[in-house]
This record gives C-alpha cells, sequence and structure tokens, in this order.
C-alpha cells in the first residue's frame, strides 16, 4: 500500500466521465485517492453496449504505461451484451450478485490476456447496476424537486424495487427510461443529472447503493 494512488478510470461515456471528474475526484482526493476519466474508446459506437473486446486493449495499455497506476472500468450494466460473465447470470440475481459476477469475470479475462501486469491487484472493476442514473434515486426528495414531481412517484419505484440499484433493466422500466418519461422528453444526464448527484452527495449515494459503496472501498483501501 501507499500514502497516495493513482487511478484511471475508463469510463462509458460524458455522464460518467463529468460525475468522476467533477463529483468523485474530489470526494477521494480528500482521502489521497487521485482520479482521473477516460471515456472507453469506441470507434463507430454511440454509447451503451460498450464492448469488452475494445474495452480489454484499452485496460491492458493503460496497465502497461505506469506499474504504479490502478484502472477502473465504470459501465452500466443495462443495455450490456458482450461482456464476461453476462451470460452466466441468473434471470433473478440481486444487484450484489451481478456486479460480483461479472467484475471477478472482466477481472480474469483481463488477467488472460497478458498474466504479467498484476492485473488481479491493479484493475478494479465497477459496474453499474443497472446504469448511472440508478444513483439519482437515493435521494427521494432531491430527485423529486429537481425534476418538479411529487415525491411519492419516486417513492412508489423504490418502493417495488426495494433498492436504487434494483430499479429494473429494461426499455420500459429501466432508470434512464424513468427519469425521460418524468420529463416528457430526454433527460439531460449531463447537466441535471450531475447537478442531482451533487446534491445528494457522495456519503448517501454510497449510503443507498451497495455495488458503488463496495466498489468505493476498494479504491480506499489501496490507500493506509
Amino acid at each position: 500500500m501507499s500514502d497516495y494512488v493513482e487511478v484511471i478510470a475508463m469510463v462509458e461515456g460524458k455522464t460518467e466521465q463529468i460525475f468522476v471528474e467533477k463529483v468523485l475526484a474530489p470526494y477521494l482526493a480528500l482521502k489521497n485517492i487521485f482520479i482521473t476519466a477516460t471515456q472507453v474508446s469506441k470507434s463507430g459506437q454511440k454509447g451503451g453496449d460498450v464492448k469488452f473486446s475494445r474495452t480489454v486493449k484499452d485496460i491492458l495499455n493503460h496497465l502497461k504505461q505506469r506499474p504504479d497506476t490502478y484502472v477502473c472500468t465504470f459501465v452500466d450494466y443495462y443495455g450490456i451484451k458482450e461482456w464476461p460473465g453476462v451470460d452466466t447470470l441468473a434471470t433473478n440475481s440481486s444487484p450484489t450478485e451481478i456486479a460480483q459476477c461479472v467484475n471477478q469475470a472482466s477481472r480474469k479475462a483481463v488477467l488472460e490476456q497478458n498474466p504479467n501486469l498484476q492485473s488481479d491487484r491493479r484493475y478494479i472493476p465497477y459496474l453499474a447496476v443497472h446504469e448511472f442514473e440508478a444513483l439519482l434515486f437515493s435521494d427521494s426528495d432531491v430527485l423529486a424537486n429537481k425534476l418538479g414531481i411529487d415525491v411519492t412517484e419516486i417513492q412508489a419505484v423504490l418502493d417495488e424495487c426495494g433498492e436504487p440499484e434494483a430499479i429494473n433493466n429494461s426499455p420500459q422500466t429501466a432508470p434512464s427510461k424513468r427519469l425521460d418519461n418524468w420529463c416528457k422528453g430526454k433527460f439531460k444526464k449531463t447537466t441535471a443529472g450531475i447537478a442531482i448527484a451533487e446534491e445528494i452527495g457522495i456519503s448517501t449515494l454510497r449510503e443507498k447503493c451497495r455495488v458503488f459503496n463496495a466498489w468505493l472501498n476498494q479504491l480506499e483501501a489501496l490507500v493506509e
């Protein structure tokens, strides 16, 4: 372990990049964890369904550049198809089970591609279950106020699903689709979404989202 660590977060898209740089980085810097974000190379792709076959090349390149840095992936489970572990999941898997299965499979896949980079120690994947927007359901009052809707509408979703990260994974009920419906169009996640996350705060996001919290626990364990 070290007094401080540097982490490169390979993120799915612009929203995740802004979240890491604007919301998460200042929080982690206080703990001597310095995180930067870069978007996964996606030639010819437009968000969603990030390909592991392309992502793993970026992961290995970053691991090769410096032996003292750590690499994370920050991708959404919603819409993902070609990724280690996805095909082995049981239908009713919990958010924690989904993340553990897919993260373990992706770490194994990276290690198999190059066993000389200590990726079993230096690669710390984060799978957002079911997607980044689920984090915004961590505080019903803040979300309702920002959307201009009654808080009971958000609470009804949480009562049905049990927790933010368990909000459904489908084109009709995914967190982003619910936000779009409440906004009567396209929810602006790079602006409104980031503002909501900032107001809720990392501490509350961690309290309500166990998969997200588990990832940050892993990062914090890197520093004495």
